[in-house]
């Protein structure tokens, strides 16, 4: 059995920590040399999240014709990938909807080939903390407007994302409260007195 499993593991270009070996059937050497039979395995590659999703971003980068270098870090549970490079506002897309549908699909992708969910966050250049500080002034000058006029102020469509930062910005203040409205992907954030 193990000179089938190391056969295997050189075949698929792996070590052993990086795959999952199971036993179909175990070998026999059989009666002077008759009706012997050789061990049957499956070794199934593991991929490390990490790895999975460098791997992925380094080849979207190339396929679209981009230059740029993809890291990836586990955070909190979270696979942080990080997409560093020139002239990449392509992956990013108007207000991050590019993005977003990127970060969606490398989910998927790493999440198949660890054989197991992994949450994924992906920033292109900083992109994710500029936006974050936008949408947090978006909002208390959208909250200002509000206290000024006494009318409850409607903010653009957003992802879910961009709207829960919006609530927990404006969740400490008294006299405000939010609320979202609208169907996907035209929700949309009101802010109003209480």
């Amino acid at each position: 059995m193990a000179e089938a499993v190391s056969a295997a593991l050189k075949e698929l270009g792996v070590d052993s920590n990086e795959a999952e070996v199971h036993v179909l059937e175990e070998g026999r050497r059989g009666f002077l040399g008759l009706g012997g039979r050789e061990a049957r395995v499956r070794v199934t590659v593991r991929r490390h999240p990490e790895k999975a999703a460098v791997e992925f971003m380094e080849r979207v980068l190339g396929a679209m014709g981009l230059s740029g270098r993809a890291t990836a870090r586990t955070e909190d549970g979270q696979l942080m990938v990080q997409v560093e490079g020139q002239e990449l506002a392509v992956l990013i897309g108007h207000h991050g909807r590019t993005l977003d549908a990127m970060e969606y699909l490398l989910g998927l992708v790493v999440s198949r080939q660890c054989g197991n969910r992994v949450r994924v966050i992906l920033d292109v250049e900083g992109y994710r903390e500029r936006r974050k500080e936008a949408i947090e002034r978006m909002a208390a000058r959208a909250a200002q407007k509000v206290r000024r006029t006494g009318k409850p102020a409607v903010l653009e469509p957003m992802s879910a994302r961009e709207r829960k930062l919006v609530h927990l910005a404006l969740q400490s203040e008294p006299d405000l409260c939010t609320r979202s409205e609208g169907e996907e992907p035209f929700r949309k954030i009101v802010i109003a007195r209480k």
